[in-house]
């Protein structure tokens, strides 16, 4: 007798605009009201897949460091134990959302769905802790930038905390990852690139630190054994030439040919640069597929119809 194939394994990974869009407050009911777009095209790719969402938190974190500097009568937290929140508040959004459309279509019964708190190993010997260089938080004027306890970089609107964004070297829960898609549990994890974390004997220790989401999202799918990466994201793919006349988007790329136009710089370090990078690490390590897309074309480039395929 033939065993039953599985079907493909997919790891969506929602960029921060997923719940917060450009020129928007940020309020609850905005956040909800955006995430319906991503989980009605998860909730149908649902019938057809196995699914691993991971997320964002940028916006989110922001707001609570800046709730840290606006109130002096509780201790601050570190930056390891705000992204363990964000985890939860997003997972827990993304979760009730994608809920409420499998109700909604009367395919409830059947979905299971969990939200895990997820930590990220990271090498203490990572050159990026000596180059900090991921702006955090709120912003500070130049006077009371030079008596902050934490290096800073000028940005467009003052100043802000910097951190470390170092490489995600392996996911700590991806047994137990495993083992839920293979009880067909949609799994929510490793939000906002995981708690990042380095290794002590047989122990773990939190870093101030900020892990790219999709670099961890390429690294959870190569440990969980994806067939496919979606990267979510506020364009419609990759594009050469980005932001000038002789703009055009790229519907498809082999890794040597990502790997020449980010040597070249076509893809800017702060956005799609750790897009493009994530989606050939992918690649190069055995998934089949890697698509760059935007939010509201998840399912089509699913399909092979939309985004910016690297294979």
């Amino acid at each position: 007798m033939n065993k039953k194939r599985e079907p493909e394994l997919l790891v969506i990974a929602l960029g921060g605009n997923a719940l917060i869009r450009k020129g928007q407050a940020g309020t609850i009911e905005e956040q909800f009201a955006n995430l319906q777009v991503p989980m009605q095209q998860v909730a149908r790719l649902s019938r057809d897949y196995r699914i691993v969402i991971t997320h964002g938190n940028g916006p989110q974190v922001g707001n609570l460091l800046l709730q840290q500097e606006s109130c002096s009568e509780v201790p601050r937290l570190p930056l390891e134990i705000l992204v363990a929140q964000t985890q939860g508040q997003l997972g827990y959004m993304i979760e009730s959302t994608l809920d409420s459309e499998f109700m909604k279509s009367g395919e409830e019964a059947g979905k299971n769905l969990v939200s895990l708190i997820s930590y990220v190993v990271v090498a203490e010997s990572d050159p990026a802790f000596k180059r900090p260089s991921k702006p955090v938080g709120p912003t500070y004027p130049g006077d009371a930038a030079a008596s902050l306890p934490w290096p800073v970089v000028k940005t467009a609107g003052g100043y802000r905390r910097v951190v470390a964004s170092p490489k995600p070297v392996t996911i700590v829960e991806k047994r137990e990852i495993r083992k839920l898609v293979e009880l067909d549990f949609i799994v929510i994890c490793c939000g906002g690139g995981g708690i990042p974390v380095t290794r002590e004997g047989r122990s773990f220790h939190g870093v101030d630190a900020v892990i790219d989401k999709d670099l961890a999202s390429a690294r959870l799918g190569t440990e969980v054994g994806a067939d496919v990466l979606v990267i979510a994201t506020d364009v419609e793919g990759a594009a050469l030439d980005f932001g000038r006349p002789a703009q055009r988007f790229l519907r498809h790329m082999t890794p040597p040919q990502a790997e020449g136009w980010l040597r070249e710089g076509q893809f800017a370090a702060g956005s799609m640069g750790p897009k493009v990078e994530a989606a050939v690490q992918f690649v190069r390590e055995g998934g089949k597929r890697a698509v760059i897309t935007s939010l509201e074309a998840i399912g089509e480039a699913v399909a092979g119809t939309a985004g910016t395929e690297i294979s």
